[in-house]
């Protein structure tokens, strides 16, 4: 049975008309997204293609998405969708496993490249928490009385809550999501066929949690639960220097 991506795309693009009619998103909050939305994209795609690389596969070299300029990696219509329903990706990085020269099997490096985009957005989110309380605990009358400081915090706010939510949206073991992928190094080949078999499945498993309240039960607050424990991580760490 064949799935039409397009029923796909239609159901996202009710989740974000509804978002934006509900009044949940402010034309503030949505530009102080952006950046984020663009970083957390570039640079997911760019480890696809550098871990990719580093294995032997020169197709991402080939084909020039092994820089991190933007324009290479983002999918317009991901990029609105992440922005307005909280879903979203970049343009696919393509890859050969057949191409990989370390002793590794294909099978463990696809799952090496896949991996590779969500550790990415998780370490961002680090490095960008680190920023925010940098900023806070070393110049507070900038970061909390001024209203530039103000708009900056809440920039790299949201550039922790979008690469948290990108890692933890991509480790999802549906397809075509980086999740997997790496479910597949650990498939026996019956049940990798299995699997590849039954995509329409899993698509519609994929809508079924986004449209319902599933969700919201249990992938946002696994969400807040990794973004709360790296501030709290950090924070403990910056709570030495006062």
């Amino acid at each position: 049975m064949y799935f039409d991506n397009r029923f796909l795309y239609i159901i996202l693009i009710v989740i974000a008309v509804s978002n934006i009619l509900s009044g949940n998103i402010s034309l503030l909050d949505l530009l102080l997204t952006i950046p984020g939305v663009l970083i957390a994209i570039t640079f997911h795609e760019y480890a696809h293609a550098f871990a990719a690389d580093r294995l032997g596969d020169d197709t991402p070299r080939n084909q020039g998405r092994l820089t991190l300029n933007p324009l290479a990696h983002l999918d317009p219509f991901g990029v609105v969708m992440l922005i307005f329903a909280n879903i979203g990706w970049g343009k696919p990085v393509q890859i050969n496993p057949n191409n990989f020269t370390r002793k590794i099997s294909a099978r463990t490096g696809e799952a090496i490249v896949s991996v590779a985009g969500p550790l990415t957005n998780f370490v961002l989110a680090i490095i960008f928490t680190i920023i925010f309380y940098a900023v806070v605990t070393f110049a507070p009358a900038f970061a909390l009385g001024t209203q530039v400081g103000a708009i900056i915090t809440t920039m790299i706010t949201y550039a922790v809550m979008v690469n948290v939510g990108l890692g933890v949206f991509n480790l999802i073991p549906l397809p075509p999501l980086d999740g997997s992928k790496v479910l597949m190094a650990f498939l026996s080949y019956n049940a990798k066929r299995w699997f590849e078999e039954h995509t329409y499945v899993f698509y519609i498993i994929f809508i079924i949690i986004w449209i319902t309240p599933i969700s919201s039960m249990i992938i946002s607050p696994i969400i807040g639960a990794i973004t709360s424990g790296i501030s709290s991580a950090v924070g403990a760490i910056f709570g030495l220097f006062v």
